[in-house]
């Protein structure tokens, strides 16, 4: 069974909680490498194991692990236990969702209520 991709983050954030899951996934989007594992595990399918994306980059496992981490906890990757493997999905559901909703807030002009209400 895979693990909750937001921890517990999900649904109507409003204010500052949904401020900080845009920069937790902003965040997580900021390092080249993360970014790249997102990018390899799409045109992969969708999901990898934790080895199969380890030995497309050249960093130290230890590394790696701490990216995948991030991601996890950004809610763009969830991880699956089968059997001694870890298998990590694509949760670009949820990157549309956040991505997209800080993209909105450029929709309407700066001094309208529309784009102060959840800030």
């Amino acid at each position: 069974m895979a693990e909750p991709v937001d921890g517990g983050r999900s649904g109507d954030l409003g204010g500052l909680g949904e401020l900080e899951e845009v920069e937790r996934v902003f965040a997580a989007l900021a390092h080249a490498s993360r970014r790249h594992i997102l990018l390899v595990i799409r045109f992969r399918g969708g999901e990898m194991t934790a080895g199969s994306i380890a030995s497309r980059f050249q960093c130290s496992w230890p590394t790696t692990t701490r990216h995948l981490r991030v991601l996890r906890d950004a809610g763009l990757l969830s991880v699956e236990k089968r059997g001694r493997e870890r298998v990590y999905r694509l949760e670009s559901d949820r990157l549309h969702a956040v991505a997209g909703r800080w993209l909105g807030w450029f929709d309407s002009a700066p001094d309208s209520p529309k784009s102060a209400q959840n800030l």
